[in-house]
């Protein structure tokens, strides 16, 4: 527990109804407070200052030492290492498909803090990371006055997410505009279907890139097509910049996704409009990719200080998968309380299964699965409780956290958190456990 969130609640239950209904008090952008607000927790959740900026330079040290793989094991070759990862080869294909070896710096690591330090659960690489318009509620509350005033006592800080983002739209799309000057305008691009799926979420992006000064067009991959010079458009506009929001896999689920896909890889290519991130983002957000960094079959390519990096940073992590040894599930089978399956191309928690609530029946019938299909088992991390106070009934609730960390070129570039009672179950996340709220994320020394 942080001594900071002792103190807040303590205002709380002292009669600071500022503080207690803080969320509630707070005017939020209109479209944001529409796609999220009744998903908000009632406060904002604090974490240490200086852990973090440790924890976010780790992060960016894994970045590189992820992006390194194909190159320290497989010689260069993304086809081997994609293979290595278990993917199937027409998603390999399509994740290839524009690599150069230097994907963008646009990630979300998903961490809980154990109570010593944080440890990363999952590495979300790509511009189709959820939470990148978050930081708008971090603005929202502190334009309530008594909120504002706690920030000031202690010292809060936040990192605007959207900021950061921005900076880096336009530094990416500078070489396709017009003499190099002016604003972008920016396709935000979805696959077949997602618009009607994830629209909301979309205008809640496009409302945050707004207050950036950017101009977002929502559209779907079919809706673009290609100018004579070869630059995209979308519903007619010249786009300098497709902000992707789509991953292979739902390229994949459209029997035309691919090829109509195509046409925006080409403009890519060719330096009309540019495609950020590139689907080669994928090769390294796999979860089976922080497999390869834990096993000790790959400590040989990794210097001293990168092995104790991994040490330090990741749980235990292996893949399973048709070839996985007899040894190995075994160890697997005998450690049910202490491991967690999950989908190596699996998000927002869904098809995740938690060994200390299954039953040694149950497990075993899930790890015969999970080495058919292919799946990362990692050791449990138990994260660290905060106290929350339900600004209802007075209740103080004890709470886990999910750190969403996110990261650009520039680092650190803001936090949010998804919360749980801490007996709320294995899962936190709003795709599969309905129970889940989101926090705005302040920093303190």
């Amino acid at each position: 527990m942080t001594q900071l969130s002792r103190i807040y609640v303590d205002e709380c239950r002292n009669g600071n109804e500022g503080l207690r209904d803080v969320v509630a008090r707070a005017v939020l952008p209109p479209v944001y407070g529409g796609a999220w607000g009744r998903h908000l927790l009632h406060q904002p959740w604090f974490v240490e200052a200086g852990e973090t900026a440790a924890f976010t330079r780790d992060l960016e040290s894994l970045f590189a030492l992820l992006v390194s793989l194909p190159d320290r094991l497989f010689d260069g070759d993304l086809k081997r290492y994609a293979a290595a990862l278990g993917l199937p080869p027409r998603h390999a294909a399509l994740l290839r498909r524009s690599a150069d070896g230097r994907p963008a710096k646009l990630a979300r690591a998903d961490a809980y803090h154990d109570g010593r330090r944080y440890r990363l659960l999952e590495f979300n690489i790509g511009s189709e990371i959820g939470g990148l318009d978050m930081a708008v509620c971090n603005a929202a509350l502190l334009g309530v006055p008594e909120f504002s005033a706690f920030a000031a006592a202690h010292g809060l800080e936040y990192v605007d997410t959207a900021a950061r983002l921005a900076e880096d739209l336009r530094e990416r799309a500078r070489p396709v505009l017009s003499g190099g000057a002016g604003e972008p305008v920016i396709g935000l691009i979805e696959g077949h279907g997602g618009v009607a799926a994830y629209g909301p979420l979309m205008r809640s992006m496009r409302e945050a890139m707004a207050m950036q000064g950017l101009d977002l067009r929502i559209g779907e991959v079919g809706e673009l097509r290609t100018r004579s010079d070869g630059k995209l458009t979308l519903h007619g506009a010249p786009l300098d910049l497709v902000l992707r929001n789509f991953g292979a896999s739902q390229l994949l689920d459209d029997p035309a996704g691919p090829e109509v896909a195509e046409q925006l890889f080409r403009a890519h290519d060719a330096g009309r409009t540019v495609l950020f991130t590139t689907l080669e983002s994928g090769l390294y957000a796999h979860k089976n990719a922080l497999a390869m960094v834990s096993d000790p079959r790959s400590a040989h390519v990794f210097t001293d200080a990168e092995r104790q990096l991994v040490e330090r940073v990741l749980p235990w992590s292996r893949t399973l998968g048709p070839a996985t040894s007899a040894a190995l599930l075994t160890e697997c089978q005998e450690r049910r309380e202490e491991l967690i399956l999950k989908p190596g191309a699996g998000h927002g928690g869904l098809d995740t299964i938690a060994g200390w609530e299954c039953s040694d029946a149950a497990w075993r019938e899930a790890l015969k699965t999970a080495a058919e299909r292919g799946y990362l088992v990692q050791e449990r991390v138990p994260p660290r409780t905060e106290p929350v106070l339900h600004p209802v009934t007075g209740e103080v609730e004890e709470c886990i956290a999910a750190l969403g960390v996110f990261l650009t070129s520039r680092g650190f570039a803001g936090a949010h958190a998804r919360v749980n009672r801490a007996d709320g179950g294995a899962i936190v996340g709003l795709s599969s456990n309905p129970d889940t709220r989101i926090a705005c994320v302040f920093t303190h020394k």
